[in-house]
């Protein structure tokens, strides 16, 4: 019984330590195909106080995070057109973007293992199916390590969401991979790694 009663404990101790988090209101860029993966990115971000921005592309991605400069790049690997590793060596490599953090994320069995052999310069990595433990977990490295600035006060997610109560809890908390990105060595690469 003491057992439990120290494991329930425990858990409310961790519930009421103050959680490591970035400035509030930072600007986060979630680039994923998928609309799932987006939205339920999104919607953990948005409630813990950050702005989302969104893209379906790493076209678009580029352009964006040199227009926008985000605080925070979450980068899908598997991308249709532009893979995420082109983008994020095309990031390292210019001026403007070369500073921001990145995260790479995927469900591609391929594009792990990848990641992990030649690291391409990444903050960070978070596998597909993830929740909101491991978003925070990465956000709190980069806030530790000092490449994010830490948050000083709290804000509330409907200071920096467009989204409805109603609209927020039709998302899921858990981002699942779509079932193309979970293929093994044939699994959907749509373009190669480049070579760094």
């Amino acid at each position: 019984m003491n057992m439990f009663r120290r494991l329930l404990g425990g858990q409310a101790e961790r519930r009421q330590e103050s959680r490591v988090q970035a400035e509030a209101g930072a600007c986060v860029m979630v680039v994923d195909d998928s609309s799932t993966i987006r939205a339920v990115l999104a919607k953990l971000l948005i409630q813990d106080g950050y702005a989302v921005l969104p893209v379906e592309s790493g076209e678009q991605a580029l352009e964006l995070a040199r227009s926008e400069r985000p605080a925070l790049i979450f980068l899908d690997i598997v991308l249709p057109g532009m893979n995420g590793f082109m983008v994020l060596r095309t990031l390292r490599h210019d001026e403007r973007t070369r500073d921001i953090p990145i995260v790479m994320i995927s469900g591609n069995a391929q594009a792990t293992e990848q990641f992990y052999v030649q690291r391409f310069g990444a903050d960070d990595f978070m596998k597909k199916p993830f929740g909101r433990a491991e978003v925070f977990d990465r956000i709190r490295r980069l806030v530790e390590s000092g490449r994010m600035v830490a948050r000083q006060e709290s804000v509330s997610a409907a200071a920096v969401s467009s989204m409805s109560e109603e609209e927020m809890a039709a998302i899921p908390d858990v981002a699942m991979p779509d079932p193309e990105d979970v293929g093994g060595v044939d699994g959907g690469m749509r373009d190669e790694a480049p070579r760094v």
